[in-house]
């Protein structure tokens, strides 16, 4: 499993990152900017044989410890993430867990566990492997819970021996105060349209596609590469705010519902930034239907983000879809009455 190229907008800021001293990072910004891919990158260039500090340069991509790194078992590296986050991105888990989620004992996490923050204290205290010191990665860092995060925290205080810390974040004002006063922050650049769009398809997306699905992820590059990997249609992302004026659920019959909150979540925020007099974000201004009243897209609004809560254990998906496509149709038909 080898490396990706960073990013081209991730680039500078890894180089600029590594000209500084500091021995606990907060990267931070939106969602799909690459908070992962550049902490990972910074890890790694802290633990490379063979960089040049110099000439300011990342890992080199080639010595013993990169390998380790890029085939996941580099012994000075601790990642700390939920379950999922760690399946998904192909880093393995320690062995009770693991046999306890083939065992169907529990769920993989969707928080990061204080078990794993406990060992990832002892994992500091510990001597270096390879003689470069260690680095621990926490992704996404809005995942510790107030007793995974007190656990760390006395760590970052106080750091025994040559350990570096890089938190990445895509929520960062969730994290608690106290973690992120102990960090230096770093926030990560938006890139430019067609830096983002020329990646997009360089990663295979087509490049007609690659404009709109960027408009659908706001501008978020690793996001719209995510929706070209679920099989969002650009022509359908266009169609969808009149499917909705029409309580068409079959536009959303494809997403899972966490999916089909995001996508009226940003068309929800697309009528209210219109209806303010700014650009809308998300779809193009003629694929929007009449604004409706603001203390109705308000209420939309809130009902929405309730909903989100409960997304990923909806009692019954098919029903709460018909619900929030309900809701939909009843808020979009309200433009030109009275709320």
């Amino acid at each position: 499993m080898s490396a990706p190229a960073l990013s081209p907008w991730l680039q500078r800021p890894l180089a600029e990152l590594l000209r500084q001293r500091g021995h606990a990072w907060l990267l931070q910004g939106p969602s799909g900017l690459g908070q992962y891919e550049l902490g990972l990158a910074l890890a790694a260039a802290w633990l490379c044989e063979q960089r040049d500090a110099a000439k300011g340069e990342g890992a080199c991509g080639h010595c013993a410890s990169c390998h380790a790194i890029s085939v996941r078992t580099h012994a000075d590296l601790c990642v700390l993430m939920p379950e999922v986050a760690m399946q998904e991105l192909g880093w393995p888990l320690d062995e009770k867990s693991q046999a306890d989620i083939d065992d169907k004992k529990r769920k993989p996490s969707r928080e990061i566990r204080v078990e794993a923050m406990r060992d990832a204290v002892g994992f500091a205290q510990r001597t270096s492997a390879r003689g470069r010191g260690k680095a621990v990665l926490v992704y996404p860092a809005e995942r510790m819970n107030t007793i995974t995060a007190n656990a760390l925290l006395k760590t970052l205080e106080e750091p025994v021996g040559d350990v570096r810390f890089v938190l990445a974040s895509e929520a960062a004002w969730q994290l608690l105060p106290t973690i992120r006063s102990r960090c230096l922050g770093f926030t990560l650049p938006w890139p430019a349209d067609d830096e983002a769009r020329n990646w997009l398809v360089e990663q295979g997306v087509p490049a007609g596609d690659a404009a709109a699905l960027l408009r659908a992820a706001g501008g978020r590059p690793s996001d719209a590469l995510r929706l070209a990997a679920a099989g969002q249609s650009p022509k359908a992302w266009g169609l969808l705010p009149k499917a909705m004026l029409r309580g068409d659920i079959a536009a959303l019959a494809d997403h899972a519902p966490a999916q089909a909150i995001s996508a009226l979540q940003k068309l929800c925020h697309d009528l209210m930034a219109t209806g303010s007099g700014a650009a809308p974000r998300f779809f193009e201004a003629v694929d929007l239907p009449a604004v409706p009243p603001k203390v109705v897209l308000a209420r939309w609004s809130k009902s929405l983000a309730n909903a989100a809560k409960t997304a990923e254990h909806p009692f019954n998906a098919g029903l709460m879809l018909e619900a929030l496509v309900s809701e939909a149709r009843s808020t979009l038909n309200s433009a030109g009455r009275r709320p």
